[in-house]
């Protein structure tokens, strides 16, 4: 029995749902910090969304050890960075950072660029450095930072898994052209957030 992995009605769908936050990369955030406020802050930044879906997709097209190395590394450098943060370390250009980590991994998804694993692993590795750091300077002053790291760590993850599950899913050259059309697509947002 073949399986449609996505149809262009969810996918337009999600384009609709997620499209009108892109001019708010890091909108308010709600409530006190605590495993839920962290948890959210990755998903409502588009730029985040996308750079994590964007890991995930990049990883299910070189598969093997990928699959897990490439969003376990972008998630434990993240929370390096994210550590760092709390302690009022701001990193220089961590927003342009976020930006180029769009475009180059947006890039490396449209045009399924396979790379040796320690090589996929250092670059989402360095861009997770910057998403951490702009998550760690927005850390609860209350407390409560282990559990909004472990809330933004969660989030991270979960944001991995949709890329994943979404690039395994795209069995097929058809449904491959979708996927590298996000990746190009998560390009676009990245040098216009970069550029502009």
């Amino acid at each position: 029995m073949k399986q449609t992995p996505i149809s262009l009605a969810s996918i337009a769908t999600l384009a609709a749902v997620f499209l009108p936050s892109v001019a708010f990369a890091h909108p308010g955030h709600l409530g006190p910090h605590t495993l839920l406020s962290g948890f959210e802050h990755p998903i409502t930044g588009f730029d985040h969304i996308l750079a994590m879906v964007a890991v995930g997709l990049w990883a299910s097209q070189r598969g093997g050890r990928a699959l897990w190395l490439w969003p376990s590394a972008f998630v434990a450098i993240m929370l390096a960075g994210g550590f760092l943060g709390m302690e009022g370390i701001a990193l220089p250009f961590v927003e342009p950072g976020i930006a180029a980590s769009l475009l180059v991994l947006g890039l490396l998804v449209a045009s399924s660029t396979m790379l040796p694993f320690w090589a996929g692993a250092l670059i989402v590795g360095g861009f997770a450095l910057f998403h951490g750091n702009a998550h760690g300077l927005e850390a609860p002053a209350n407390g409560a930072s282990l559990l909004y790291a472990l809330g933004f760590a969660a989030s991270t993850a979960a944001l991995h898994c949709t890329g994943l599950t979404l690039g395994l899913s795209a069995r097929g050259a058809d449904w491959q052209k979708f996927v590298r059309m996000g990746g190009a697509l998560t390009a676009g947002v990245g040098g216009i957030l970069l550029f502009a």
